[in-house]
């Protein structure tokens, strides 16, 4: 943001628990909002890292310097609504330029309600939160003609000091639909937009504890018919619907309180039924067939983290959305490990060893990111075709 032009926004504080505070300005909806503060490195997609339902109670803080050039567009939702408790970036351009954008961003903030700063030092934050680790937060928005007041900082440092432990929270049933629905809407083409699966081969029934869009778009191009079904619903009415295939999805907070999850995945997997997991739904298979989760001091949040594959040595540049993970000391005989991150050598993927059932740890639909990790649902695909002929 031009200097000169800080004055088109009114003040706003972030604080953090730790009694570090920075003053910018806000771009986003007026009030005070808590989370835990993460950064994330990718370049473009703050609309989908926003709509992430992985995000709940999270603030995010974007290292990249400019965000909001090419302004919001209705297609690039991953949720149907923001899920971030806040944002926080260093420059927000006050031109937005792009053929499919119908608002800017701080118009989309201020409709989402959602509160968010501009114009500080976010690699400064982002080394203390390297530092550090992930720790809680607070924003304030102010209103048009408010000034910053000691009383108002005090105040900012209270809620964050306030605000609750991510480890031991249960999110996935506060983010998960109420009600089962049907999924056909295929992938994005240039010029088209979005398809519809007119043809479909598989059924798949997806567990929603936090799920994007697009790995719903992703399946139904492969040809599955998906029907989503709330976090909280039991193995025996998924296994009553007679589906090719179970998917866990991404989801937020810690996994291990989603005992109803863990019970229900430990059932289908046993069943026999091919089943995939991404994200919370990779910890909620490890945590099924009896290894453990732990809270990451440095949580992975971007779209550039390089992945091994380790059956083919292969190396993919994967989006990444988590701050826990699964501990591979603690992984039973039946499981083995497939993928590990080449940043700090956590764990990304896992496989059964008797079972038609693999789970992976980033996010491979690429909202955002890359697609190299894209051909784990066509292994999805490939154990439901290879189920049929046995």
């Amino acid at each position: 943001m031009l200097l000169s032009l800080k004055g088109t926004f009114p003040p706003a504080i972030l604080a953090l628990a730790d009694g570090t505070v920075f003053i910018g300005n806000s771009i986003g909806a007026t009030g005070t909002t808590v989370g835990e503060v993460v950064f994330n490195t990718s370049i473009t997609g703050y609309q989908e890292i926003l709509t992430d339902p992985s995000y709940c109670q999270q603030i995010v803080t974007l290292t990249y310097p400019h965000i909001g050039n090419y302004g919001v567009s209705p297609e690039d939702i991953e949720a149907d609504k923001v899920h971030a408790a806040g944002l926080i970036i260093k420059d927000l351009p006050l031109i937005a330029s792009n053929f499919r954008s119908t608002e800017t961003l701080s118009q989309y903030l201020v409709r989402e309600r959602t509160v968010a700063i501009s114009n500080i030092d976010t690699r400064k934050l982002t080394r203390l939160l390297r530092e550090k680790g992930a720790q809680n937060g607070a924003i304030v928005g102010l209103a048009e003609g408010q000034e910053v007041t000691q009383a108002l900082i005090d105040q900012a440092l209270a809620a964050a000091k306030a605000a609750p432990n991510m480890a031991g929270l249960d999110l996935a049933k506060v983010v998960s639909t109420q009600a089962a629905y049907e999924w056909t809407e295929t992938e994005w083409v240039l010029g088209k937009g979005y398809g519809t699966l007119e043809a479909p081969q598989f059924h798949v029934v997806a567990y929603d504890y936090g799920v994007k869009k697009n790995i719903l778009r992703m399946l139904a191009q492969r040809g599955c018919k998906v029907t989503v079904v709330p976090a909280q619903t039991p193995a025996a009415d998924v296994l009553a619907m007679k589906p090719d295939g179970v998917f866990l999805s991404n989801g937020p907070g810690d996994p291990q309180p989603c005992d109803y999850a863990i019970e229900a995945t430990r059932t289908i997997v046993e069943s026999g039924l091919p089943t995939f997991g991404i994200c919370l739904g990779h910890q909620i298979m490890a945590l099924a067939a009896g290894a453990k989760t732990f809270k990451m001091t440095h949580s992975h949040h971007g779209a550039n983290h390089p992945v091994k594959d380790l059956d083919t040595g292969r190396v993919s540049i994967t989006s990444q959305n988590h701050g826990f993970a699964v501990e591979m000391d603690s992984l039973p005989a039946n499981l083995r490990a497939t993928h590990v991150s080449l940043f700090d050598g956590t764990l990304q993927g896992l496989v059964h060893k008797d079972k038609p059932a693999f789970c992976f740890q980033g996010h491979p639909e690429a909202s955002p990111g890359p697609h190299d990790i894209a051909y784990l649902f066509d292994r999805f695909t490939d154990a439901m075709r290879s189920a049929r002929t046995q």
